[in-house]
């Protein structure tokens, strides 16, 4: 690993939620190829982690670099750039319930530059195949399950062919049998295609099953554990 990049990088990075600090002397790496859990009780900056690398939040003490941006000196005008360069998966999908799927990702392209519509098309096919859903791209998202919602959620984020994907719980709406299907998913890009993985999740079950580096949010710190088995489990629901 040392002689690659890494697509995030924090160094002793203070996590803003709302005005307050809520995570001191972040230190985290993300390289290609890593699948990395974030972890904690509410409240305990986990996705305030998420709003800070997606430039929601910004970056006032410390440094922080993801995907070539330094999210110190980032203007307003570089933000679009920056989140070109991964997909962003929520819990409540974010699709657009007035089109078709087909048009949630058509509107995304465009939205992020494409110009050609048969590229347009091509693409749309290519990550609706990805995620197991070539066959719903006329369906509007309410006449599907959340499982296939999520999906769907899951191809947009594939559409500019990120860096890294972060993955806001998820699975968080799922039940566990949907939930496991759309982990394989995650899993499968990140072994397959190489991309990173950033998931902030609730659930020991799914780190526990589907093995990557955890990080632990706990009083004002958030922290790599190294043995998974030493997590304290109250730290995770």
């Amino acid at each position: 690993m040392e002689d690659k990049t890494p697509v995030i990088s924090f160094e002793n990075a203070d996590i803003l939620g709302g005005d307050a600090v809520v995570i001191y002397g972040l230190d985290m790496k993300v390289y290609p190829g890593d699948f990395v859990y974030i972890v904690g009780k509410v409240g305990t900056g986990k996705t305030s982690i998420i709003r800070t690398i997606i430039a929601e939040s910004p970056l006032r003490k410390g440094e922080g670099m993801v995907c070539g941006f330094n999210l110190k000196s980032l203007k307003n005008k570089e933000i679009p750039y920056l989140r070109r360069k991964m997909g962003v998966v929520f819990q409540d999908f974010q699709l657009l319930m007035d089109r078709s799927v087909e048009d949630n990702l058509r509107f995304v392209l465009k939205a992020t530059g494409w110009k050609n519509d048969r590229e347009i098309s091509d693409r749309i096919a290519y990550v609706l195949k990805a995620v197991g859903m070539e066959l719903k791209a006329h369906k509007m998202p309410y006449q599907l399950s959340g499982g296939e919602q999520q999906r769907i959620a899951i191809a947009r984020a594939l559409l500019n062919e990120p860096e890294v994907i972060i993955a806001d719980e998820p699975t968080g709406n799922l039940d566990n049998e949907t939930a496991d299907g759309i982990m394989q998913l995650l899993t499968g890009i990140n072994r397959d295609k190489g991309t990173a993985i950033v998931m902030v999740t609730h659930n020991r079950q799914i780190f526990d099953k589907y093995p990557g580096k955890v990080m632990v949010c706990k009083d004002e710190k958030c922290t790599l554990e190294e043995d998974e088995e030493a997590i304290d489990l109250d730290a995770t629901i």
